[in-house]
């Protein structure tokens, strides 16, 4: 979810590895993932699990995010965090490891973690998509809501949520036992004053994203949606960027989320920052999947 034809790098480029990276169609333990060359975008790779697009591979050059969802939450992060700190970061989902990728190359000191379900899929990411190497990224399989269950407190920066399950493009939708209170209170330990960052991905009917933002607001201070005003107005199909936090959303004041505004507005996919949620949230009910699914 979140595809569209835009992309902006953010003035660095990686080792040249994209000549590793072959088309072609692979099993995993979930069904079948494709690469393909990407058709908008030279140089870039597509994967598609079971017919449904999932990650945009770039690793030439690993700043340009064809996924408009992936910016929004790139951006988050550069206004909160200066360039080349050691953040802590912890990806539920893995995939193609895009965002992982991305952080690698703006905060090269980072140490980063993807979970992934799927090991025919975390395989294949290790040894087709040219990822950095650990201790820089480790690709841990496993289950997201256990890992993040037993992760300790205050042990990451960032979190993000990217977890999508389902056989069919149609079907694709996040866990209900990720989507609980229990679930955003787990996020919320692990992350102390840093960022949970949740990509809710959905259609027309914001019931469901109105029940995500109630849900983040039980366990953080502060929660803002990062959306196109036609997806907030309940118009099209496409992606909610969930912001959550016990610390500030971004770092230096007002002038940082100021920046941060600017920086959503310049997007290819001209972005609107909803903060605060009361109004979005407004007689929402939050989810209440406990995080072991029971």
């Amino acid at each position: 979810m979140g595809r569209d034809r835009g992309g902006r790098g953010g003035g660095k480029t990686g080792t040249k590895t994209g000549s590793q990276i072959e088309p072609g169609v692979f099993p995993i333990d979930a069904g079948t993932a494709e690469i393909t060359r990407d058709p908008f975008t030279e140089g870039a790779w597509l994967l598609t699990l079971n017919g449904a697009e999932s990650s945009q591979l770039n690793p030439d050059t690993p700043l340009d995010l064809g996924f408009e969802y992936m910016r929004w939450i790139a951006a988050v992060m550069m206004h909160r965090w200066e360039a080349g700190e050691p953040l802590r970061i912890l990806h539920l989902g893995g995939a193609g490891c895009t965002l992982a990728r991305w952080a690698a190359a703006w905060y090269p000191a980072a140490r980063q973690t993807a979970v992934e379900l799927d090991a025919g899929l975390a395989a294949l990411a290790r040894e087709r998509f040219a990822l950095p190497r650990a201790p820089q990224l480790r690709i841990r399989v496993g289950e997201a809501g256990e890992v993040l269950g037993a992760a300790y407190p205050g042990s990451r920066d960032v979190v993000i949520r990217d977890v999508f399950a389902g056989t069919r493009p149609e079907d694709q939708a996040t866990p209900a036992h990720l989507l609980g209170v229990e679930a955003a209170e787990a996020a919320a330990r692990v992350v102390g004053d840093g960022i949970y960052l949740v990509n809710h991905g959905g259609g027309p009917d914001l019931t469901a994203a109105r029940r995500e933002a109630a849900t983040l607001r039980e366990a953080f201070s502060t929660v803002a949606a990062l959306a196109d005003p036609q997806m907030l107005k309940g118009r099209r199909r496409g992606n909610i960027v969930f912001a959550a936090s016990n610390g500030p959303l971004t770092g230096g004041g007002d002038s940082r989320r100021d920046a941060l505004v600017r920086h959503l507005l310049s997007d290819p996919l001209p972005t609107r920052l909803v903060d605060p949620l009361e109004a979005f949230a407004a007689g929402a009910r939050p989810f209440g999947e406990p995080l072991d699914g029971g």
